[in-house]
Parts: C-alpha cells; structure tokens; sequence
C-alpha cells in the first residue's frame, strides 16, 4: 500500500485534524513516510491564520512539486485545512500539479479520494463542500509511537466559529459553530482512557461556546461545564485541559469548575488580543479590558497557582501609541506566565483588512518587539519563583530537543525537563526546581525523595 507524509501548519487543532487524517489512512492500509522525499503521498494540512502561514505552504508545495519534478517520480500531493477550505479551485488553477484540495469538513474523505486518484479514476479532486454532521467525523487518533503510547491526547469537540472578528477568517474556514454531543465526546474519551491516555484536552475554535443550542443552562452550569463534569467522571483520567476558550465564556460557572473539580488543570489560555476598549470594539471581541481583568482575579482567588496565558495581537489597524500602551498596562497588570504575540496581517474578505489606517509593517514590528521584551520579563521573573520549588508532572516521554532528557508539564502548564527513563512515562512525578529556561523548567526527582 502506498506511503503518506503530513506536514502541518497552524493550531491545535489542525495538529488534530492532521492525526485523525492519518489514523484513517493507516486504517485502509497505507503506512506513515517518516519524511516527504519518501512518500507516494504528501498531504499539507494549511492555516489561514496568517498571509505568512499561507505563503509557507504555497512556497513548500512548488517545491514539492519541483523536486517530484526534476527526480521523474510520481508523487501525489494536496492541500488540507484551513487555507484549502478559502482558497479551493484557485490552488488547482495555480498550481496544476496538485491532485486533491481538502476542505475542513471533508477530511473524512481523504482515503476515499486518495484511493481514487492512486488508482486512476480521478485526476484532480477539490472538495470544499460544507457537509453535515461532519464535527462527528473525526474520532481516530494515532496513540503509539514507534514503541510507546501517548499519555495525552487532543479531542475534538466541536466545529466553527460564530464570533466573526473582524480580523479573523476562520468562521469563513471553518463555517458555523456546530458540536458533538456530551455522550459522542465521554465515549471517545473513555476509549482514549482504557489506551494509556492520562490526560485530555477539549478541543475547539471557541471551545466555551460549546453546546450552546443542544445544552441550555442547567442548575446555572452552561453545555460546556455540563461536558467537563460528565468528562471528569472517567474513571482512569487524571487531568483535563482545554483550549481555546473566549472571555465571553468564563461564567461563574466555569470559574467555579476549577476550584471544584480536581482533574480540571488549573491552566487557561485566554486570548486577549487588545488591551485597548477602542481597539476589542473595532475588533468585534465582545468585552472590554475591565471584563478581563475581572476574569483573571476571579480566576487566581479560585486557584491562586493558576498558569494564564494570552494571545495578543500588536499592529491592529487604526491602534494609536495609546491603545497599545493599554496593551502593555494589562499585561504587567495581569502578569501573563506567556503570550502569543501576533503582529497583525490582513486576511482577505475580512472587515478589518479594509479599514482606515493600516499600520506600517515597521511599526507593527516596533510594537511586536516592545511587548514581547515585556512578556519575556514578566515570564521569566515568574518562571525563575519556581527555582527551589517542589511541583508535580505528568510524564509525557524524551524530549524533542534532546532525548537524552524527559519531559512533562506541571498542572499549570509549564514545561519541565529532567534526567529520566522510558519507565518513567505516564507517571505522575514530584521534582524539586532547580534551574530555569527560556519558558522551561529543569528538575531534579532525586531531590524530593532525599
């Protein structure tokens, strides 16, 4: 059977879809290329997130498709996700070369179209097609390493997004917020549990808008604590993350979550974007600076050692020196233990790429600098407070960077490295701090048991 490579570009989310991707295919028999120069099959799975992200992909395909080219070997190549879902007959119509363009909801039929191609029956595919019940399709996942099982996995609980910023593309990528439903997600995690998996992360664009139409408001619990409560009853699981949330959707409810269900990690990531009113209004975001820094208090008298981390976007059009010294005076006000700094990009057919007063790239670079000086400040003083500390971690196996250590996250989601073994994956460790790095800890076990 043939041989598939993925590449992925983007979120978690397309990290998610990617493996889904690939379950299946392994499923109908085809074998995972360890790189794309060995593959028959060579699928790039595409953000629209950023014109960068975009151009990346575009720039890798001609090369693949040039290399394919002056080597005289037949390759099947295609384009998934989000810019496939955007762009659709236009990659084809660009790049002629391209076999299949894969639209977000389609990626359930890539065995099937592959299939057909390989055998001849179809020359070029492109399905961008909205389709219902897709956000039920992607179930597989691929656990086992060469010789391990992953201790963690990603769940996809939901498709879409209603919020339409006005910077983002997304709803337009993705289409209208649609989830599964509470016994679809617990089933799938359940058999996820009985495979070695430790610890979950709910999956979503705007994963606390989950269940809004199917799960109205019970004893004051919205659909989506209903589905981390139902969750946390896995007999086996030991943590629960999520990502990405919204600010409009920490209720009391989901504040309280934290301090009442022990599996739920005390770690949220909750995009900011704007730390200006005026610029979260032109932004459509639905809150203002006051609203989040609400949040946050609310969120550190619930669980004082909880880990919050932001995305921010720098640039935005019309963003004064003023708006942006707000967006600086949340940050040090809040004390972020990190941030995703994004300096803004015009995404095509949306609101904000035609408005007035679009900053220049060096400005939007000036900024970007500037507060990602400040978020490194603020992060390491805060990592540097764990010098000497004792924290537990989940251990998720070699680290990527060098093998020879092991590595795992702490219930605040930091990064921890220590000298370790295989026998020492899946397990919940105690180490003692006893030296930063960039955004990293190290630890030592031995200490503790001294």
């Amino acid at each position: 059977m043939p041989s598939v490579f993925i590449k992925t570009y983007g979120c978690q989310m397309n990290e998610r879809d990617s493996e889904a991707v690939a379950a299946q295919l392994v499923a109908k028999g085809y074998s995972l290329a360890p790189s794309e120069a060995i593959a028959d099959v060579v699928l790039l799975n595409t953000c629209s997130v950023r014109d960068f992200a975009e151009q990346k992909a575009i720039n890798k395909m001609k090369n693949l498709i040039g290399t394919a080219r002056n080597e005289r070997r037949s390759q099947v190549v295609g384009f998934m996700g989000c810019m496939a879902q955007s762009r659709g007959q236009e990659l084809v119509d660009k790049l002629p070369d391209v076999d299949l363009v894969l639209g977000t909801q389609k990626f359930h039929r890539a065995a099937e179209y592959l299939d057909a191609i390989l055998a001849g029956k179809r020359e070029q595919i492109v399905d961008v097609a909205a389709e219902e019940k897709s956000e039920a399709t992607i179930r597989e996942h691929l656990l086992n390493g060469k010789s391990n099982k992953s201790v963690s996995a990603f769940v996809s609980i939901m498709q879409g997004c209603n919020q339409y910023c006005t910077f983002c593309i997304v709803p337009y990528t993705r289409g209208e917020e649609r989830s599964r439903t509470i016994p679809d997600i617990v089933a799938e995690c359940r058999e996820l549990v009985a495979g070695g998996v430790k610890e979950i992360t709910l999956l979503g664009q705007i994963v606390t808008s989950y269940g809004k139409r199917d799960y109205p408001l019970h004893d004051g619990k919205s659909g989506f604590v209903q589905l981390l409560e139902a969750v946390h009853e896995i007999a086996g699981l030991q943590r629960i993350r999520f990502t990405s949330p919204h600010p409009k959707g920490y209720g009391d409810d989901l504040v309280e979550a934290y301090a009442r269900l022990p599996k739920l990690c005390e770690s949220a990531h909750i995009p900011l974007q704007s730390g200006s009113d005026r610029i979260l209004k032109l932004m459509h975001r639905g809150y203002t600076r006051e609203r989040f820094l609400a949040i946050a208090k609310k969120l550190r008298a619930a669980k004082p050692n909880i880990g919050l981390t932001t995305d921010i976007i720098v640039g935005f059009p019309g963003e004064t020196e003023e708006d942006f010294a707000e967006t600086l005076s949340l940050c040090r006000e809040v004390e972020f233990d990190n941030a995703y700094i994004f300096k803004y990009s015009e995404r095509r057919d949306t609101p904000a790429a035609i408005m007035p007063d679009q900053l220049p790239q060096e400005i939007r670079e000036e900024r970007n600098h500037r507060l990602l000086e400040t978020v490194n400040e603020i992060g390491k003083r805060k990592y540097d407070s764990f010098i000497g500390q004792q924290v537990q971690i989940l251990v998720e196996g070699p680290s990527k960077k060098n093998a020879a250590r092991f590595t795992g996250r702490t219930r605040c989601n930091r990064i921890v490295l220590f000298d370790g073994s295989e026998r020492h994956r899946g397990e919940l460790m105690d180490l003692k701090i006893t030296r930063t790095g960039s955004f990293t800890l190290y630890g030592d076990p031995a200490i503790v048991n001294l």
